[in-house]
């Protein structure tokens, strides 16, 4: 086992790897759509909202617990609370669902990547492509594959020299390719009028719908509830301000989120109108925009700096999601980490494998309804996610108390500005929040509350 925890170098390399795991598919590719779906501009205000109020108290409050423990999730609750000892185990299984499934479409990403590097556009952009890629037993396979070693191999490295070495690489990049691509978006003809769909909010759009979409977004957005960012805390060193961090991270996250849906709802905008954006959904990324690159001028182009860019983005993520089950594995067994990556491999082969099988020869096999990716989405995401964040608010806000976060958070002397804010959230709002998202999400893929 490793003698020494790892440690970020100082607060910029923590910054940038915990937005590396902030900014991932559920930026580029989740938070689109849901703009799109649910009114553009008034989901976007809702959003930025609940951003800087129940975003950054979950945020702040996982950070805190990481670095006052200096333990990974499975271990840090206990420490905190042994009554709460079992939301370590919740909060790791989170990752252990997600992961495999997260490689899967990692992998198609990596398709489209080098489908574009081809120069396949008008290829891509026919009807069955997508389909007829991910019913294919072995391509989705192979893919599969090469994104999971990519993953494994930047989390052996370590914190260091693997996590924190690339983060620094990868994050500035993305920003660069993220304003290029939006800038490009913005100059096609009457594409302002899809920038003020997206940007202006119509409140006449404003329901409970876009308010439960735009929470759980925040998860996907965040990386909360998951224990990464428990995890990222742990290898957080003591004169690193939270509180500071905690907003720069919330700033690069959110500015990630909107360019990517400037670089996306607007080009759809221009080429299929408002109701073909409320079509899109969760296929806007590999069926949708396909067809806008083949329609727009410099498309090939376009198209494999998009692709490049989610790919950036979703390798960053795979590796905090990654990290976060190593490390636990680490703690709790006193194994090392070559050990403990060689375990994760295992699994996620063990889950992966049927779900990426599961859209094609596998099809007929389901659960509740769902096939094996769906399934394991729902149940990470619509569960178990809102189930670690509302017990953590309730072990925090009732039984540790507030101070404990808090504390940690001004050890240094830091001034918490948003403190009353932080506590309010922690014990009253975000509870009540949470049990919705819990209930709706629970009963959405039912057609009893759709989403």
């Amino acid at each position: 086992m490793e003698k020494k925890r790892g440690n970020f170098t100082g607060g910029i390399g923590f910054v940038l790897a915990a937005a590396g795991s902030a900014v991932g598919l559920g930026n580029l590719w989740r938070f689109p759509y849901l703009a799109a779906q649910y009114g553009g501009g008034i989901f976007i205000l809702v959003y930025i909202i609940l951003a800087l109020t129940f975003g950054f108290a979950l945020l702040t409050t996982e950070i805190a617990i990481g670095r006052k423990t200096g333990l990974s999730p499975i271990l840090a609750y206990k420490k905190l609370d042994k009554r709460f000892s079992f939301l370590g185990y919740i909060a790791v299984l989170v990752p252990v669902i997600i992961l495999p499934y997260y490689c899967v479409i990692g992998g198609w990403v990596t398709k489209y990547v080098t489908v574009y590097a081809q120069g396949l556009v008008s290829a891509a952009a026919q009807d069955n492509y997508f389909g007829d890629f991910i019913s294919n037993p072995w391509s989705p396979m192979l893919f599969f594959f090469v994104f999971l070693a990519i993953t494994v191999l930047v989390v052996m490295l370590g914190v260091e020299k693997g996590i924190e070495k690339l983060s620094k690489f990868l994050m500035p990049v993305l920003v660069v390719l993220t304003i290029i691509i939006s800038i490009y978006v913005i100059t096609l003809p009457n594409a302002m009028e899809g920038v003020g769909y997206y940007l202006i909010p119509d409140f006449s759009k404003f329901s409970l719908k876009t308010v439960t979409a735009a929470l759980g977004q925040l998860f996907y957005s965040m990386s909360l509830a998951m224990g990464i960012m428990v995890t990222y805390g742990s290898y957080t060193k003591k004169e690193v301000g939270i509180s500071k961090s905690v907003n720069r991270i919330e700033i690069f996250d959110t500015a990630i989120a909107l360019l990517a849906g400037l670089m996306v709802v607007p080009a759809v905008y221009v080429f299929s109108g408002e109701s073909g954006l409320a079509s899109s959904g969760p296929g806007l990324m590999f069926q949708t925009l396909p067809k806008v690159f083949d329609a727009m001028p410099a498309g090939r182009i376009i198209a494999f700096l998009f692709f490049v860019l989610v790919f950036f983005a979703a390798i960053t993520s795979s590796i905090s999601v990654m990290e976060a089950i190593v490390s636990s594995m680490m703690d709790k067994f006193r194994i090392s980490r070559l050990k403990a990556g060689f375990i994760v491999i295992g699994i996620c082969i063990l889950l992966g494998v049927p779900s990426s099988l599961g859209n094609g020869v596998w099809s007929n096999i389901q659960i509740l309804g769902m096939d094996f990716l769906t399934f394991f989405d729902f149940l990470s995401n619509n569960v178990l996610m809102p189930v670690v964040a509302l017990f953590t608010c309730i072990m925090v806000g009732w039984f540790i108390k507030t101070k404990v976060i808090t504390d940690e958070v001004t050890l240094n002397g830091e001034k918490f500005r948003r403190k009353g804010i932080y506590e309010v959230m922690v014990k009253y709002i975000a509870p009540v929040l949470l049990l919705v998202i819990l209930i709706t999400g629970v009963l959405a893929p039912f057609g009893i509350f759709t989403m």
